[in-house]
Order: C-alpha cells, then sequence, then structure tokens
C-alpha cells in the first residue's frame, strides 16, 4: 500500500519515519521543528487510537489489523470465493468485452485497474516485505500472499458498490466512491441518517489522509532515496530536494489537472511500465540464484507455519505477513470505490471482477517477487534496522547490488517511478472526497489540484513527520465507516455480484459488437455510435413497453386487477 510509512506503526516500538541524516541537516529545520510542535501531541494520540494494539503470542497485533482481516475473510466466504470461481471471467471483463464505448463513463475498466494499482503497488512492495521477512521470517511472505488472496474480495466489494452507487454528471462525468455509497446505500435500506454521518466522516479522513499518504510521504521519500542513491552528502541533488520537489510537481501538474481522464491514461502507460520493470529486474535476480529458488519456497512454507525466527512463533508470523499484506493493498480503504466509479459500464459487478486483479497483483506476485530476491539472495537475516521505509529498501538494493554495482539504479527508477504513480492517483481521491463536501464545486475541486502540485515540493523539501504521521491514521481511519458501509450493504452487493456471475454462466449476458467494445484503453465513441445507440436504446425501451402490456392485458383477461402504470 501507499502509504508506506504506515508500516512503522505494524511493528512498535519503532522509530518513525524519517529522512536519512544526510538529509536531515539539510532541510528547513526550522519549519520542521515549528510544524513537529503543532501536530506530534495531535499524531501521538490520533494513532495511538487508531494503531491500538493487544498482545498477542509475544507480538502486538493492532486491532485495525482485526478489523481489515475479518471484513476479507468474511466476503471472500459470503460472496462465494469469487477470486477463485470468478477469475477466468474476470479476464473477459477487464478486456471490455462486456463495456460499450456508449455506457457512462469516462474511462476503461483496464485504465481504472492501472489507477488503483498505481496507488497501491509502491515502496510497500518494496520496503515493506523486505522488513517483514527479516523480522518475522521467509514464512511472513506466504502470509503476505495468503491475505492478499482474501483482500481480493473487499476490492470486489468497494468497486462494485461505486459504480452501483456513482453520481453521472449532465456533461458525462462522474462521481462515485464510499462517501456516494455510505449515503445513496444507507438511504435505500431506510437509514439515511447514519448513511449521511458516515459518508461526511469518509470524506473528511480521506482528504487529510490522501495528502499525507499520496502526497507529502511519497515526495519526501522518493527524494530522499534517489539522493542516497546518487551519493548521499555527495549528491548533486543533496542541497537541491526542492528541484527533485518541483520537477515532479510540474509533471504531476500536467497530469493532474487534466483530471481523470488525464490520470487514467497517465497510469495505465506508467503502471504497467513500472511493473515490467521491476519484474524483469527480479527475474534476473532469480535466474543468477536459481539454484536457490527452491529452498525459498521450503523456507517460506516452513517458516509460516512454524514460527521459527520471532517471538511468538506461528501467530507472530502470521500478525507480521497479514498487517503487511493489509497495509500493503489498502483493501478496506475504499480508494478502489473512486477509481473504478469513473468506469464506462452500465454493470456495477463488472468492476468488482476488475478490481479483484489489484491485490493479486499488487500482495500476491510483485510482493512475492521482492520475497524470493531478499530470500535466494540470502538477506532474509540481515538486519532490518528501524524497520523504516529507507532500511527496507536499503535491503532491496543489496538484493539488487548482488547482480552488479549498477543494477540498484534501476531500482531507484522503479522507487521513483512508484511514488510518482501514487502521488497522481491519490490526487484524485482527494479531489472526489472535496468534491462531496462542497457539492461538486468546480473551483473547490481545481483549488484542491492546485494546492496538492505545490504540496509535493513542499513534501520533498522538508521533514514533515508528524503530519505524515498524522494522515496515516486518518488514512486508516477510513476503512472504520467503508466496512460498516459494506457490512451494511452486504446483500446487495451479494445480488449484484452473484446475478452478473448466473448470467455470465448461462450466456444470457448480451453481446456487444466488437468495434463498440471498451477496450483497454479505446474507449471514446465516434459521433455515429453515440446516434446508434440512441436508437438502440430506444428500442429496448419500446420492445419493455410492449411487453408489460402485453402481460398487462394477459392478466386483465384473466380477471386479474392490474393498477401497474409503469412503462
Amino acid at each position: 500500500m501507499n502509504p508506506e510509512s504506515a508500516l512503522v506503526h505494524a511493528f512498535p516500538p519503532s522509530s518513525d519515519v524519517t529522512l536519512s541524516a544526510a538529509q536531515t541537516t539539510l532541510t528547513a529545520s526550522g519549519i520542521d521543528q515549528a510544524v513537529e510542535n503543532a501536530f506530534a501531541p495531535i499524531a501521538d494520540v490520533l494513532s495511538a487510537i487508531v494503531f491500538f494494539g493487544v498482545p498477542v503470542a509475544g507480538t502486538e497485533l493492532p486491532l485495525i489489523v482485526v478489523w481489515l482481516m475479518a471484513a476479507a475473510v468474511f466476503l471472500t466466504v459470503y460472496l462465494r470465493f469469487q477470486p477463485i470461481t470468478g477469475l477466468a471471467h474476470s479476464v473477459k471483463v477487464i478486456r471490455g468485452k462486456l463495456t460499450r464505448k456508449t455506457d457512462p463513463g469516462e474511462v476503461s475498466s483496464f485504465q481504472a485497474l492501472a489507477t488503483e494499482l498505481s496507488g497501491t503497488v509502491g515502496l510497500g512492495n518494496i520496503a515493506g516485505v523486505a522488513v517483514a521477512i527479516t523480522i518475522g521470517g521467509p514464512g511472513a511472505a506466504l502470509w503476505i500472499i495468503i491475505f492478499g488472496f482474501f483482500a481480493m474480495t473487499v476490492k470486489m466489494a468497494e468497486a462494485t458498490l461505486g459504480v452501483k452507487y456513482r453520481t453521472i454528471m449532465p456533461d458525462g462525468t462522474t462521481s462515485g466512491g464510499p462517501m456516494y455509497y455510505l449515503r445513496d446505500g444507507f438511504k435505500d435500506i431506510g437509514r439515511p441518517k447514519l448513511g449521511k454521518f458516515l459518508a461526511y466522516f469518509y470524506a473528511i479522513a480521506t482528504v487529510v489522509g490522501v495528502f499525507g499518504a499520496g502526497n507529502l510521504f511519497q515526495a519526501n521519500q522518493s527524494a530522499a532515496i534517489l539522493v542516497n542513491s546518487t551519493g548521499g552528502e555527495a549528491s548533486f541533488f543533496a542541497d537541491k530536494l526542492w528541484l527533485i520537489g518541483l520537477i515532479m510537481a510540474v509533471l504531476a501538474g500536467i497530469v493532474i489537472l487534466g483530471g481523470i481522464t488525464s490520470i487514467a491514461r497517465w497510469t495505465s502507460a506508467i503502471t504497467p511500465l513500472m511493473a515490467i520493470l521491476y519484474f524483469v529486474s527480479v527475474v534476473i535476480i532469480l535466474l543468477l540464484n536459481f539454484t536457490a529458488i527452491p529452498n525459498a519456497f521450503v523456507l517460506m512454507f516452513q517458516g509460516a507455519f512454524t514460527g521459527e525466527g520471532i517471538a511468538g512463533g506461528i501467530i507472530g508470523v502470521a500478525i507480521v505477513g497479514i498487517q503487511r499484506a493489509l497495509f500493503s493493498n489498502a483493501a478496506g480503504v475504499g480508494s478502489a470505490g473512486m477509481a473504478h466509479s469513473a468506469v464506462k459500464t452500465s454493470r456495477p459487478a463488472t468492476e468488482g471482477f476488475t478490481a479483484m486483479w489489484e491485490p493479486l497483483i499488487d500482495s500476491v506476485i510483485i510482493c512475492t517477487l521482492t520475497a524470493l530476491a531478499i530470500i535466494t539472495t540470502g538477506l532474509y537475516d540481515a538486519d532490518a534496522g528501524d524497520g523504516s521505509t529507507e532500511a527496507g529498501v536499503n535491503l532491496t538494493a543489496q538484493a539488487f547490488g548482488t547482480v552488479t554495482d549498477w543494477f540498484p539504479y534501476i531500482l531507484t527508477i522503479c522507487v521513483m517511478l512508484f511514488g510518482f504513480s501514487t502521488i497522481l492517483s491519490y490526487a484524485y481521491y482527494g479531489q472526489k472526497a472535496i468534491g462531496f463536501l462542497t457539492k461538486e464545486s468546480f473551483f473547490a475541486q481545481k483549488g484542491f489540484q492546485v494546492v496538492w502540485v505545490i504540496a509535493v515540493v513542499v513534501g520533498a523539501s522538508i521533514s514533515l513527520d508528524s503530519v505524515v504521521a498524522f494522515s496515516d491514521a486518518m488514512f486508516f481511519l477510513m476503512s472504520v465507516p467503508n466496512l460498516l458501509g459494506i457490512y451494511f450493504l452486504a446483500k446487495v452487493l451479494r445480488l449484484e455480484i452473484l446475478r452478473h456471475k448466473h448470467q455470465a454462466a448461462s450466456g444470457t449476458l448480451e453481446e456487444i459488437p466488437e468495434d463498440l467494445q471498451v477496450g483497454l484503453r479505446d474507449h471514446q465513441p465516434t459521433e455515429e455510435q453515440v446516434a446508434s445507440e440512441k436508437k438502440r436504446r430506444a428500442g429496448v425501451r419500446e420492445k419493455r413497453k410492449r411487453i408489460r402490456a402485453g402481460f398487462r392485458k394477459a392478466q386483465k383477461d384473466r380477471g386479474v386487477d392490474v393498477t401497474d402504470d409503469r412503462v
């Protein structure tokens, strides 16, 4: 997940995520100290509440992890194990075979998938996994994979409800996410006041949470890692952190100010690129350590169920792995509901089947690659330092360094891409929350975008540890109203998913002409297609009228009193 800074809360006691010592001396210490004095007491209290943990088998289990974990298991069982039974169908959905270019929405299913992945695939997959293995042993990696599987259904729930209760504006733009399905979904089930309260609570937490987690922290850590990898104090950028931030801000501004269509277009290009680059790099490491791969899997399975190397045994290892998985893919936080609400579709369930792939790619595939790189190079016994993001990245960089001296630079490129793509996707989430709070005010949303871009420079230039800690707590606080909403709307969700699945299995889903299929990135209809679609829909409505009229006539002929005036 991003924010990866939340990872430091997972293994108390540990130090806050900070810049390197060399970088810290180069920051505006006066500003830093003023911010720390103002935010530290608030951040400490809120973090203590949100990340409150109880001792379990010699380690500490944050209750927020239990909250996320329980929802993942419940939804997987309640929705009939769709990560297994629905995975093949999801491939067809992602390719755009079941959605029309003329359907309401702004982006394709693949672009929404890329947008959400750009926000979750990041430093947690690199640093978080490395630290988890050094603390919990290789077995922690298997627990990351296992709960990556369960998290797939949580993302499915968020995306499905995000589309079902989204708002479509007159100009064709969309607004959706947990705040909308909390407000409108609860109204449907007769709890409008509770839904409205939870919706506004969620939106406020989102604005604060994404600002620190998806902006300040990303810019800060990207700048720190770039400086460290290019010579530390001797780096050209050592006294030019503002320049790194400025470059990132300019590039981000170009994309973000274009809205979700621009963000989706760029993330759908960047996300595959950074994933492929990281995948190929790790494969090279594994090829050089090919003989160690079988033993790596043996260590993962043995460690997962024996708990060697950590106090508390199997339970301790499980806690380490599970919380890393949930913190990595952000399942339960609700961001998938916002990303997928913009998709061109008339069937909410299509986005549920698409969103399942996010934890699969994030916590199963990419985290497994990192784990194998650490284990096969023998670094799983290395010192995790303070458990921070920087320590985790340095550990993974050592694994890359076993190939050749310059190979860690590829990791730096991956980290920069991960951080930048997160800034893009989280900008959209914050914008949607602001839009909800201001009744879709255009000026409020544009103002948020401008402030977001400026904050990238600030985040890269100075240390804002307490602000980020406060934002982390607010980010995970988002999961409280979001998962409550999913529990309350579980029956609605189940009907959407299983009805769609039944229609797919029975072959009754409408066949869409190839030229109208959304595809991966090509989703804009021509004027002729729009006109043709209007005519088709008018014909469908007319056919339904005739069927209903025929039904009413047949009922009257049988002597049944029919008063249904619906058309």
